[in-house]
């Protein structure tokens, strides 16, 4: 039997014939790929969105071309948007869906999605408070690349901290209102402190295996029997366990031991060591 002496045919996979959309996704990639792994990842993330946010528009009108009298929406074209990406917001285009009878928007769940700013306050806050100021805050930034870090924004000093004072408001917001009735607590540390020129008392409670957990804070000028009674009382309408016996830790400043009689029933007072 002759020995076949053909050599296997390879495929060149630079010549295989792909559609436009691909090819030019592709190009695309390859320049990300020369600025990293991250920027690659980047790149690959944004046209899978735009994948899916094409999925979207054909689940919420059907598939593009074909007649359907029936539909509840049509297409109404495209427009700018923008999507949260590491820390910063990215410009993509947008698909727009209509009602079919034209009356109102229809929603693109998956754009709905990725276009949330909370994420951006969460990073802004974390930044802030690992001593990131807000002119340096790209620095802090992961890289995604030239070419969509120039089309990217939100990441200036106003923007940034406009995100931290939401942030931080919507935090104290949560501190002063979350429902304390499921506490058990052994301990409550009342003290006030110096922030800036500003007095703050604040509550800290600790529970039976050491946990501390801010309980509330109010600002005044004095650590004065009104503010501290007012913050004691606060606690207590937001269901705070004040029959029981509890150790109170305070600085020995009368106004903090009045206030702590006149709203706990049996509190054990111990002064602070350090005062």
């Amino acid at each position: 039997m002759p020995k076949d002496t053909h050599r296997t045919t390879t495929t060149d996979h630079a010549q295989l014939d792909l559609p436009e959309r691909v090819t030019v996704a592709v190009a695309e990639l390859a320049s990300a790929a020369r600025e990293g792994l991250l920027a690659l990842a980047v790149g690959t993330g944004l046209q899978v969105l735009q994948a899916m946010l094409a999925e979207d528009v054909a689940r919420l009108v059907g598939p593009k071309g074909r007649h359907n009298p029936d539909r509840a929406a049509v297409r109404h074209g495209a427009e700018p948007g923008q999507v949260t990406l590491g820390g910063r917001r990215v410009r993509v285009r947008r698909p727009r869906v209509r009602s079919a009878d034209g009356t109102r928007e229809v929603a693109v769940p998956t754009y709905q999605a990725f276009a949330s700013t909370e994420l951006l306050g969460h990073l802004a806050l974390e930044r802030m408070l690992a001593k990131l100021s807000t002119r340096r805050y790209p620095a802090g930034l992961e890289p995604i690349g030239a070419q969509v870090e120039r089309a990217a924004a939100g990441t200036s000093k106003s923007a940034v901290s406009r995100r931290f004072v939401a942030a931080t408001e919507h935090a104290l917001t949560e501190l002063l209102t979350q429902d304390l009735s499921g506490l058990d607590l052994v301990a409550l540390l009342v003290d006030g402190i110096r922030v800036a020129d500003h007095c703050c008392v604040v509550a800290l409670g600790i529970t039976l295996d050491g946990t501390k957990i801010p309980l509330a804070l109010a600002e005044g000028a004095t650590e004065n029997a009104t503010i501290v009674g007012d913050l004691l009382t606060g606690l207590r309408a937001r269901g705070l366990e004040v029959t029981r016996p509890i150790l109170v830790v305070l600085d020995g400043a009368k106004a903090l031991r009045r206030a702590v009689d006149d709203v706990f029933d049996h509190p054990v007072i111990q002064r602070c060591q350090l005062h």
